[in-house]
């Protein structure tokens, strides 16, 4: 689908015009958006505006280009990426600008677009082709905010685990959580590069108001990768913290079952001495013999538990669920 819409000297806005008025003398910027577009569409934009064949090689791409910046003669190309909220899967966003047109080329539906084309329709004699450039990628940064946030949120919600979830469950989440921000990381660190470019591009000097606006969309990007990398890191804590946990807990039940196994060695060793087959065995004549061995077993018993308890080898619910909230409590 083509859209078109023209700014004249006048002020006036024409929208839907056919491409061969775009260009006429009294038309003082004009864009043309190729939304999701057909094959016969593409044929009329290399045959109308004649973009160099680089350009239109990494529009029509099926694989994603990283986010660039390209200087032709007369005119900028940029590729940034959209990003999908439910997938974080990135797509292409394709610009083609001077001062005199903005063409922008997508294959997918761009919610910020349609935003800024009713604004366009609504003060277009306001704007020009690199203001409307610049509320473009604005919006696409400004759509990473809520995913960041939404995964702040969710390593909150594990780290506190007010539900009680099973540590397995959290794992699962924490691994998940940590995937989305491997993406998230392959989409925000190419674009900041991208907006990098573009404010300190010497090329652009002409441009001096508008790079104010392009440094402040800069300092976003950087803010949200600063925000990912330390919820990597938070990330990583957790997950260093709760395998801590389950090799601290293998560590006590091994240890308590090496607790039981040692109490029962001498008991064992007791019973079976008495119970060998010999005829001749002074104590089994004994009237009390068999409460006498059993009162000596329990005392060895009890012995060594109080043992274990003394030197630590033996801890209780309570002792442990204390320092599990300590270990998870990440400051």
């Amino acid at each position: 689908m083509i859209r078109t819409t023209a700014i004249l000297n006048n002020g006036d806005i024409l929208q839907d015009i056919p491409l061969s008025r775009v260009k006429e003398d009294n038309v003082k910027w004009y864009w043309v958006d190729f939304s999701e577009p057909a094959d016969k569409d593409i044929r009329m934009m290399k045959r109308f505006f004649q973009f160099h064949p680089l350009a239109i090689e990494d529009c029509l791409d099926d694989f994603s280009e990283r986010p660039k910046l390209d200087f032709y003669d007369g005119y900028i190309f940029v590729l940034m990426h959209a990003i999908n909220r439910h997938t974080l899967d990135s797509y292409e966003v394709n610009l083609f600008v001077n001062g005199r047109f903005i063409v922008t080329f997508h294959k997918k539906p761009v919610n910020q677009i349609d935003h800024m084309w009713k604004m366009v329709n609504e003060e277009g004699a306001q704007l020009t082709p690199f203001t409307i450039m610049h509320g473009i990628i604005d919006r696409l940064v400004d759509e990473y905010f809520p995913l960041i946030y939404s995964i702040e949120d969710r390593l909150n919600t594990i780290e506190e685990n007010t539900n009680e979830e099973s540590d397995s469950n959290l794992m699962d989440e924490l691994f998940d959580i940590r995937h989305e921000m491997s993406k998230l990381r392959r989409t925000l660190i190419p674009m900041r590069d991208l907006l990098y470019r573009i404010s300190n591009s010497s090329r652009l000097n002409s441009l001096k108001e508008e790079q104010l606006y392009f440094n402040d969309v800069y300092d976003h990007l950087i803010k949200q990768v600063e925000m990912l990398e330390s919820y990597r890191e938070f990330s990583a804590d957790i997950r260093d913290n709760y395998l801590s946990i389950n090799s601290d807990k293998m560590n006590n039940i091994m240890m308590t079952l090496t607790v039981i196994t040692t109490i029962f060695m001498p008991l064992t060793f007791i019973a079976g001495l008495y119970g060998m087959n010999f005829v001749y065995m002074p104590e089994l004549n004994e009237h009390n013999g068999y409460f006498v061995v059993l009162t000596v077993m329990a005392l060895i018993a009890a012995v060594m538990f109080g043992f274990f308890v003394k030197i630590g080898w033996l801890k209780f619910g309570g002792r442990k669920r204390r320092r599990r909230k300590r270990l998870l409590k990440l400051k």
